[in-house]
């Protein structure tokens, strides 16, 4: 379940770690349809026909207000509640974990289930994944009511799913079962090392960690993302062929693009660029395909080849492990002092105690919900980066600030300034199309 994977993100600290469809088959225009009237905007007939010095200078902010404005005003309430919503979500899910971790230690069920690992089996590795399994089924059940409403209800009421309950309920079905064994692979790994080093057990255990996050990032997309939905080859040329071309000016190695049903989830858009030593590939979710225009396809693919581009992962995972790291040290001296006073209570002996694991868990999701906008800025400021290589590659201003309107769906357009740095992992929908329509004043002729 969605809910049951925050423990071992927060542990692996990876806790911190998408206008109406044209009809099925019709050819979509390379306008944007969609876009409000801007007073002087190059590119339009009107424009065009009037001389040179009678033509309006294009206005930035003029049009990017414009772009704001054409928007309803109870969709920009709705989305607003939406994730304003999402702000007292991020305390209610800390806090909501941080009450089982509790519950484990306080009541000594961390302690019965250690105990019936090692009873189980005198091999270190199968107590853990014991230990793991027993742990994972406890937190899913005991969070599985917030699961719901987060992840079905809230989605509905705010009409972002399309799911019915039971295709979503097979999702979360599929997500228990990757949780169960790769978490329990991971958290063999990384108890092996914390038993093998009870004095440096921070550094080595947070370079393990970073280790883990690594391989999960990297086989994420090729490996697990199709076990939640089908893969397919592109066929239709005109969203394909500009895409490849886009690709190989910006030498990224593939001839083809996929495209993945998302629509049986949700109304979110969404692409990515993935992979590593020839599993490179290109990936567009069909709401993209059917919602998008053409200028919009390849704004948003622009923006993920500059991910990929600009080492994004590779520098994300640099930035991320130095959180790590430090979140582990701090880790390392309040689990001593915490492990001392309550020794005669909670029965944990040491780190490499599996009975500890719930101390852990909550020191750490403490840690990364404190560093909520460090985390936030490092990836909002690799997503503007983003931004600006995409809208370069695709040269589509009006595809970009198209693109913001639809994640605007979602994600609230104009924020305060401290708003957004505390909050957004993206640029605001404002800054976006901004940042879009300076280029395209810049580009004018």
């Amino acid at each position: 379940m969605r809910r049951s994977v925050i423990p071992i993100l927060i542990l692996l600290a990876a806790a911190a770690p998408a206008r109406s469809a044209p009809a099925a088959g019709t050819a979509r225009s390379t306008a944007t349809p969609s876009a409000p009237p801007l007073q002087g905007v190059g590119g339009s007939p009107a424009a065009n026909a009037a001389p040179a010095r009678e033509r309006t200078p294009f206005d930035p902010d003029v049009a990017t207000r414009a772009y704001l404005g054409s928007v309803p005003a109870d969709q920009r309430a709705r989305s607003d509640a939406y994730f304003e919503g999402g702000y007292w979500l991020i305390l209610w899910d800390f806090l909501a974990g941080a009450a089982v971790a509790l519950l484990l230690l306080s009541t000594g069920l961390s302690v019965r289930m250690r105990d019936f690992a090692a009873r189980t089996s005198r091999r270190k590795p199968i107590q853990t994944g014991l230990y793991w399994a027993q742990y994972l089924v406890f937190t899913s059940v005991v969070l599985f009511p917030m699961t719901v409403y987060e992840g079905f209800f809230r989605e509905h009421k705010y009409g972002l799913a399309n799911q019915t309950f039971r295709p979503w309920m097979g999702d979360q079905a599929k997500a228990f079962l990757v949780n169960l064994v790769f978490g329990g692979l991971a958290l063999i790994v990384l108890y092996g090392v914390l038993r093998r080093t009870p004095k440096t057990w921070w550094l080595w255990g947070s370079l393990t960690a970073v280790g883990i996050l690594v391989v999960g990032i990297l086989i994420a997309p090729v490996y697990i993302a199709p076990l939640f939905n089908k893969y397919k080859k592109l066929d239709d040329p005109k969203v394909r062929d500009p895409i490849l071309a886009m690709a190989r000016a910006n030498g990224i190695g593939v001839h083809d693009v996929y495209e993945f049903d998302a629509s049986r989830q949700s109304r979110r858009m969404s692409a990515n660029v993935s992979g590593f030593l020839g599993t490179e590939r290109i990936s567009m979710n069909d709401n993209l395909l059917n919602r998008g225009s053409l200028p919009e396809i390849e704004a948003v693919m622009g923006h993920e080849m500059g991910h990929y581009v600009l080492n994004h992962v590779y520098k994300g995972i640099l930035e991320i492990g130095l959180m790590i790291v430090i979140g582990f040290a701090l880790v390392r001296l309040a689990f001593d002092r915490l492990r001392g006073m309550t020794e005669a209570r909670w029965h944990i002996d040491s780190i490499g105690d599996l009975a500890g694991l719930p101390l852990v868990v909550l020191l750490i999701s403490a840690y990364f919900f404190l560093m909520t906008p460090v985390f936030n800025t490092i990836i909002r400021t690799q997503e503007a980066e983003a931004d600006i290589f995409g809208i370069n590659a695709s040269q589509q201003p009006d595809g970009m600030a198209q693109a913001a309107l639809h994640l605007g769906e979602y994600r609230k357009l104009d924020p305060g300034t401290l708003e957004e740095i505390l909050f957004f992992d993206h640029p605001s929908g404002r800054n976006r199309i901004h940042m879009a329509m300076q280029w395209k004043a810049e580009h004018i002729k």
